[in-house]
């Protein structure tokens, strides 16, 4: 067990026994029956803030619409990794959050399309349940948010995680926005018709931040479909089969607490400056921790969401007037900066990888 991965065990211990009311599954009172509608859970808020001129709910801005909720795992087929190392089939369990046509009821049909579609990655030994408020947030401004569970390395693996099967984690998130695709693309269930194929955005959290950032700018396992990238705590991962930052990369904006002592800052600092595309962001959180600016609701996470709400509307939907809500929600006193292309100051320091 290298350190890093001891002190992430230890730091899920810690975190789960400080909040054990956060669930690491979904939200309380759903299932996850394969491929069920589970029961539709409103925003936070308790009304929608949001509407239109002609009176309907409004892409891109947050609280426009309840939100749905349910699961499916997706069976991966047997293939070779990118190591040249034959892999069985994965079973990727799948989380799904989805606008609804409106109040949440078990009959609440989807609203009608097509949606942006934003992938997600949790962190090691992570399921989506920590980050269900961010996703949740991000789901409530129109976008179809779909966490994957990365078969080795989830919430439900305990000490038999391994950090090691991160080699393989890209093609899972890969393989995950196939299918969901593909579901779009039919003509009957919760995802039939739902999706805008040209519209895919990618978020991830420590590990998961490996893995999208890999996709992001590493020649393994570079994407084509996505169109954005939110590296959140992440970092470049050595055992990775090919090249960081070797071309252009799509948008990309990286947030990091200050005082992260898992990945620390200059993790994300050495990808802010090694990749040399434009336009790139850095979040900086001044004295958050590894999970504070995306677990529950907080002053952090809330920055963390907003800006990246606003990053994906800019560089996803191609919505330019939200260059300017970047930098309204991520300059925050006390709380919060966002540098771009390379500015900030920030100096490669320290990073565990």
């Amino acid at each position: 067990m290298g350190v890093k991965t001891g002190l992430m065990i230890v730091w899920v211990a810690l975190a789960v026994t400080a909040c054990a009311a956060v669930s690491s599954g979904p939200p309380a009172g759903q299932h996850h029956s394969p491929a069920k509608r589970a029961s539709a859970s409103p925003t936070p808020q308790a009304t929608l803030a949001a509407q239109g001129p002609n009176g309907k709910p409004v892409i891109g801005v947050a609280r426009s619409y309840w939100t749905g909720y349910f699961t499916t795992t997706f069976t991966e087929p047997a293939h070779i990794g990118p190591d040249n190392r034959q892999l069985p089939a994965r079973k990727l369990l799948t989380q799904i959050w989805y606008p609804l046509a409106g109040r949440p009821a078990a009959a609440t049909k989807p609203a009608p399309g097509p949606f942006p579609l934003l992938g997600f990655a949790p962190g090691f030994m992570q399921c989506a349940g920590p980050y269900s408020d961010m996703l949740k947030y991000w789901a409530s401004a129109g976008y179809v948010v779909v966490a994957v569970d990365f078969p080795h390395a989830d919430c439900r693996v305990g000490l038999a995680a391994t950090e090691s099967d991160l080699l393989n984690e890209p093609y899972d998130m890969s393989y995950d926005l196939t299918r969901v695709l593909k579901l779009s693309a039919g003509k009957r269930g919760i995802l039939a018709s739902l999706l805008d194929k040209r519209e895919i955005g990618i978020a991830g959290q420590s590990d998961g931040g490996a893995v999208v950032a890999a996709i992001l700018g590493n020649t393994c396992c570079t994407d084509q479909r996505v169109r954005a990238v939110a590296v959140e705590s992440g970092n470049e991962w050595p055992p990775m089969a090919g090249q960081y930052f070797t071309a252009p990369t799509v948008p990309v904006l990286f947030s990091q607490g200050s005082a992260d002592v898992i990945n620390p800052p200059g993790c994300s600092v050495t990808m802010y400056l090694a990749d040399q595309s434009v336009p790139r962001y850095y979040l900086d959180l001044f004295g958050a921790s590894h999970t504070e600016p995306y677990w529950g609701v907080n002053g952090y996470e809330q920055v963390t969401a907003r800006v990246t709400l606003a990053f994906m509307n800019r560089y996803v939907l191609g919505q330019q007037a939200e260059a300017a809500v970047m930098s309204k929600q991520g300059n925050v006193a006390g709380l919060a900066a966002l540098y771009m292309n390379g500015g900030g100051g920030l100096a490669r320091t320290y990073c565990n990888t």
